[in-house]
């Protein structure tokens, strides 16, 4: 029986596409990938690498819209350019139709994500942000435990950077986790770091509501980079390092992708694609860089 192949474009082929999402994608038999990158060098490696024929690798959008010989736009997009190319990238994507898959952020900023979101809304076209967190099993198991008091670190050795760019591009991840994990509303939020010479060393976040408190910190001068997740209540503790669980160990042979929840997510938004399952709420992705944008408010002030 043939494979229905689905024309989709994985658009901006950096380290994050590289590493994550082309070994998930490149490897499915119900795709017919169309790669676009301004690296020809790039382009020509990746091409060869996943097996994209000449004629489905493109250096500019609008040519992606084309397709080959004029098949016009693809049924989906994945979008890995950098976040300063997102507004653009993303809009011509939905004034054409194609339904649009971002690698967080949508944008580094409040007003352009609301603007996004609404004009997804307009056009009709849907839009998604790719939280992978929300996908990983062992985060997902950490969502059905008890949840009285959450702990995430994630720290990097020795890289400070610019207090938006970081708390988007990298903090983004530990805020919407604890929203994920968070077992009620949110009633009160706080904020403190340190930014020093404009450059954000650490940062810490608290959720609290009815009986919980979500506790997330960034140290980018920490000695070493790393992840870990504690969950805590009604006498169960669950401990999770790299987004494996300490007390199962490393999943054996199961790749990257799918320990993280790249390969999840990416079946998540084909299946949305096809009609299979519905689109998350793009509203909850814009709750997450609301509050981004409320820490990095505090972190300026």
């Amino acid at each position: 029986m043939e494979i229905e192949q689905l024309p989709v474009a994985v658009i901006g082929l950096g380290d994050i596409a590289r590493k994550a999402y082309l070994p998930v994608l490149g490897t499915r038999a119900d795709l017919r990938l169309r790669l676009m990158t301004r690296n020809r060098d790039r382009l020509a490696e990746l091409g060869a690498a996943y097996r994209v024929p000449e004629s489905a690798r493109f250096t500019e959008l609008a040519a992606v819209l084309d397709g080959d010989a004029g098949e016009g736009p693809p049924a989906a997009a994945f979008v890995h350019v950098a976040t300063v190319a997102h507004l653009d990238v993303v809009t011509t994507l939905l004034d054409a139709g194609v339904p649009t898959y971002v690698d967080k952020p949508l944008v580094d900023n409040l007003a352009d994500a609301r603007a996004l979101a609404a004009h997804s809304e307009r056009t009709g076209t849907p839009l998604m942000v790719g939280f992978n967190r929300r996908h990983a099993p062992s985060y997902v198991a950490a969502a059905r435990a008890p949840r009285e008091t959450v702990i995430l670190q994630k720290n990097e050795a020795d890289a400070p950077g610019g207090v938006r760019d970081l708390v988007f591009d990298d903090f983004i991840h530990v805020a919407d986790t604890l929203r994920f994990l968070a077992p009620g509303p949110i009633e009160d939020v706080a904020v403190s770091g340190r930014v020093e010479d404009g450059l954000l060393e650490h940062v810490a976040l608290t959720l609290s509501g009815p009986g919980f408190t979500a506790f997330g910190a960034m140290n980018r001068r920490a000695g070493r980079k790393g992840e870990r997740l504690q969950v805590l209540g009604d006498g169960h503790a669950l401990e999770i390092a790299d987004l494996v669980d300490l007390a199962v160990g490393a999943s054996g042979w199961a790749p990257v992708a799918r320990v993280r929840g790249v390969e999840q997510i990416c079946e998540h938004f084909l299946a949305a694609v096809r009609g299979q399952t519905e689109f998350p709420p793009l509203q909850d992705a814009l709750a997450t860089h609301e509050l981004c944008e409320q820490v990095v408010e505090r972190l300026d002030g």
